[in-house]
């Protein structure tokens, strides 16, 4: 009698992210620039992942062509699902919308608009009703300490604060994968911490990742992974473990 093969094992889940042999550079000729040089990288399902580096080693660059804003030049980048290198542009704005959020070093806040206004911008560009979508602003607002001020300008904060908003902006929506660059830069250690405790509760879902761009150190116990990047390369990636374990060096 033929044995019975045995069960086969579970298929294991599609990374959010997969980058293989992916490339890119800025300029021409002798002003030319190589950012990425093949960077081959996963981000796993419900992970923080982080990003660390010297500066100019491509970091911000490369969570700009994982989350569809900038194209590789070469190799593929798959992201939820998407093979981004296959989509137009208009077609990449429509993907990214619902499911991105982003925190940028410079905040990219409306001077304009209130707080709550401009941490509704994603909820109100998908054409939620605008009381909802200022209720649901107000929520992330009281979440990084900021309830209070909903009605101020951001001319009226400081940097950590504007930090603040932009991180709450990025979350509103409920999106399916955030990158971050140097989301705690401007922040005390406490407020850094707390900041990191809902970036982290964010990404902890199956469906979920969080990619984060970081010198600091402070950070590193939130991680589930620490990729190391140096002249656009990927050269190390470390497990972390307990993600809430220590804080030290990666």
């Amino acid at each position: 009698m033929t044995p019975a093969a045995p069960p086969s094992a579970e298929p294991v889940a599609a990374p959010v992210i997969r980058c293989r042999g992916v490339t890119k550079s800025f300029g021409s000729g002798d002003a030319r620039v190589q950012a990425l040089r093949g960077i081959d990288l996963d981000v796993r399902r419900g992970e923080l992942l982080m990003l660390v580096g010297p500066s100019g080693c491509g970091k911000t660059t490369l969570i700009s062509v994982m989350a569809g804003i900038l194209d590789a030049d070469g190799g593929d980048v798959t992201a939820l699902g998407a093979d981004l290198r296959s989509l137009s542009s208009g077609a990449l704005t429509r993907w990214r919308g619902p499911r991105i959020g982003f925190v940028f070093q410079a905040f990219n806040l409306v001077p304009t608009l209130s707080l709550a206004e401009n941490v509704a911008i994603p909820l109100l560009l998908r054409g939620a009703p605008r009381a909802k979508a200022l209720a649901r602003a107000g929520e992330l607002l009281d979440a990084v300490g900021l309830g209070a001020r909903r009605n101020a300008a951001p001319r009226e904060l400081s940097g950590g604060q504007q930090q603040r908003v932009a991180i709450a902006r990025a979350l509103v929506h409920e999106p399916q994968l955030v990158v971050c660059d140097e989301p705690t830069s401007s922040l005390d250690a406490e407020t850094g911490r707390g900041v990191m405790e809902l970036l982290r509760a964010h990404a902890a879902r199956p469906d979920r990742a969080l990619v984060v761009v970081t010198h600091d150190s402070r950070v590193f116990r939130y991680a589930d992974r620490i990729a190391r990047m140096e002249d656009g390369r990927v050269v190390a990636v470390e497990e972390r473990g307990d993600a809430t374990s220590d804080g030290g060096d990666p």
